[in-house]
């Protein structure tokens, strides 16, 4: 949280991501487009959106649930479920904070995006419980 807090200040901005990323971009292919720059731009900055409230609601929910070597429960829901809705609700305050940084302006699109992001790392989290055996009386589905 501390880490998304401290990108949702000026150091994040557009402004400033456009001075690493366009460069960047000039250096491997010199003849770039400052649209396609903006494009490639858009497209990290979101990606990062979706990458770290992944982290965050897989972190919370590792918090939540404290596993244990051997734990055999099976995955909860409800567990995964919470932990998505503490990272939307900190995605809506990340974005309120962005509201006052004169570089930033907060966006319910990015809360959406956040929620995707959120949602998806439960997601992939879970497929992969599923697939190593993480979740004891859980079906899974191809080994049946």
């Amino acid at each position: 949280m501390a880490v998304i807090f401290g990108g949702s200040t000026g150091a994040l901005s557009a402004q400033r991501t456009s001075r690493v990323i366009g460069p960047l971009l000039r250096w491997f292919k010199p003849e770039v487009t400052d649209d396609t720059i903006r494009a490639v731009q858009f497209c990290i900055r979101k990606t990062g959106h979706v990458t770290v409230y992944a982290v965050l609601a897989c972190l919370w929910w590792r918090a939540r649930r404290k596993p244990q070597p051997g734990d055999t429960r099976p995955w909860d829901w409800r567990a995964a479920g919470e932990s998505a809705l503490v990272a939307v609700l900190y995605a809506a305050t990340d974005e309120w904070h962005q509201s006052f940084i004169p570089s930033r302006e907060g966006s319910a699109w990015d809360v959406l995006l956040d929620a995707a992001g959120a949602s998806l790392g439960l997601v992939v989290l879970w497929r992969a419980g599923l697939r190593r055996g993480w979740w004891p009386g859980t079906v899974n589905r191809r080994s049946e």
